[in-house]
């Protein structure tokens, strides 16, 4: 049972910085939008390919109102947090049992 235990805690470690540097490029997903940037620079290109399909659903879903301030990035970061605070604790936690 300690393979598990062990497996599940790297996932967990694993799955805490994939979360972490996705939440930092969703920060620089909207930091760019600030500003003009060459939409043919392959950083520019690449924070847009990445950050898209997850942002496009969610801003699909939210109403853009009067103020038309794009929430969708906070929305994504509270659950990108939701996530790191649930699911890779769980999963740490259930590989401390197991060990």
């Amino acid at each position: 049972m300690f393979i598990i235990g062990y497996f599940l805690h790297a996932l967990g470690i694993v799955l805490k910085y994939a979360l972490d540097f996705y939440m930092w490029i969703i920060i620089a997903r909207a930091v760019l939008s600030w500003v003009s940037p060459d939409p043919y620079n392959p950083i520019v290109r690449f924070v847009h390919n990445v950050t898209e399909p997850v942002l496009y659903p969610v801003r699909r879903h939210l109403p853009l109102g009067l103020t038309g301030i794009d929430f969708s990035p906070v929305i994504v970061i509270l659950i990108i947090i939701f996530l790191r605070s649930f699911l890779v604790n769980s999963l740490m936690r259930l590989a401390q049992i197991l060990l």
